[in-house]
């Protein structure tokens, strides 16, 4: 039970609370700070050990320790992540803003409302969020976190321990690509009729370009001469404020700076855009972007007449990648080509031979033992 001048009380949301009085070098006077617990023992013993620690210390130390103290309990969470969002606003890509911000509101600004900056620990934060998220969520929320606390660490000179990501027990699914079978068809309905959106595909199949990439590429973007196609910016639909529509097609700097690249084009893919070579300032969109959702909709169409099975567009850049792998191009290679920022994502994403490179594999090791036994016979 509190007892009168030991300051404890209980709060409403059912934690207990105490407090006590330490020096603020900034604001020059002293101020009251608080520690918070689930019982009214657990507080009691942090109030004794804080009120210790400020007794067993030098006069300077103290002042820099309480200082520390004071911000740490005092700020909340909320408060650091409005700053944080501020500063992404102002100095990143607005694409970026409105992705973070779209995380924070959705996955994190409820779940966190008002708690103190030193409660945001993993146990803390695993136990607050939500179990079904997907694994891919689950990365951008504790992206988010994360940077929310890095900064509020620099921005109030305080140590703070990074949250950890807990491991998945999903298993990653494997990257679905076509198979030659697949590509043959696929091939086959592209150069029969071919029109813009044919030759669109037939470029991601031979480049292994994003989607958003391959709607904003401008003729500016292809040098005829020397056979290469520069990746200078992507289109994207997203979340605008102050506009009637929900989402609106903007566009951006590529994704990263290793996404601002350049692919060489082979003699086939120069014939075709030579042929489909135009006035206009945009490729596949003429005076403006393509609209992806344009795109991925012939793309179904193109699918269907080729009998296969609907899937998205995306899986023709990894229909190239894993070609490149199968084929002997070097991971450094493929890696730049692709724009990733790291050859590790490739080596993860992408180099996974297929059964039949393990078994041409395995046929010339058996041809090599073959040799080895003829000779000893």
């Amino acid at each position: 039970m509190a007892r009168h001048g030991e300051n404890i009380r209980k709060r409403k949301d059912g934690r207990w609370e105490g407090r006590y009085p330490v020096y603020s070098v900034e604001k020059r006077k002293q101020v009251y700070c608080s520690v918070y617990g689930k019982t009214y023992e657990e507080v009691r013993e942090k109030l004794t050990t804080k009120k210790n620690l400020l007794k067993n210390r030098s006069r300077d130390d103290e002042k820099r320790t309480e200082h520390r103290i004071y911000i740490s309990e005092e700020v909340v969470f909320t408060d650091a992540a409005q700053c944080w969002l501020a500063q992404v606003r102002e100095k990143r890509k607005h694409s970026t803003y409105i992705k973070y911000n779209l995380v924070y509101q959705k996955h994190i600004a409820k779940i966190f409302d008002n708690v103190p900056l030193s409660e945001m620990t993993d146990f803390f934060v695993k136990e607050k969020l939500s179990n079904t998220l997907s694994d891919s969520v689950l990365k951008s929320v504790y992206c988010v976190l994360n940077q929310i606390l890095k900064y509020a660490s620099a921005q109030y000179s305080l140590t703070i321990t990074l949250l950890k990501k807990p491991a998945s027990e999903r298993h990653s699914k494997p990257v679905k690509v076509l198979s030659k079978g697949e590509q043959k068809q696929l091939i086959a309905v592209l150069y029969q009729e071919m029109d813009l959106f044919k030759m669109a595909v037939l470029l991601v199949l031979f480049t292994g370009l994003r989607l958003g990439e391959l709607c904003a590429l401008k003729w500016t973007d292809i040098d005829f001469e020397n056979k290469i196609l520069t990746v200078n910016r992507t289109v994207q639909r997203l979340y605008a404020e102050g506009h009637k529509t929900k989402t609106i097609l903007m566009e951006t700097n590529p994704k990263s700076e290793h996404s601002r690249r350049e692919i060489p084009l082979s003699a086939v893919l120069l014939e075709l855009l030579i042929k489909y070579r135009n006035g206009k300032e945009y490729i596949f969109g003429g005076d403006k972007p393509m609209e992806p959702r344009t795109m991925q909709y012939h793309f179904k169409k193109i699918l269907k007449e080729a009998n296969l099975a609907d899937t998205n567009f995306h899986i023709l850049r990894h229909t190239f990648s894993t070609n490149c792998v199968e084929d002997g191009m070097d991971v450094k290679s493929l890696s730049e080509m692709l724009g990733h920022s790291d050859v590790q994502i490739t080596l993860n994403r992408y180099v996974h031979p297929s059964m039949d490179t393990k078994r041409r594999y395995m046929d010339s090791l058996t041809a090599f033992y073959g040799q080895i036994y003829g000779q000893a016979g």
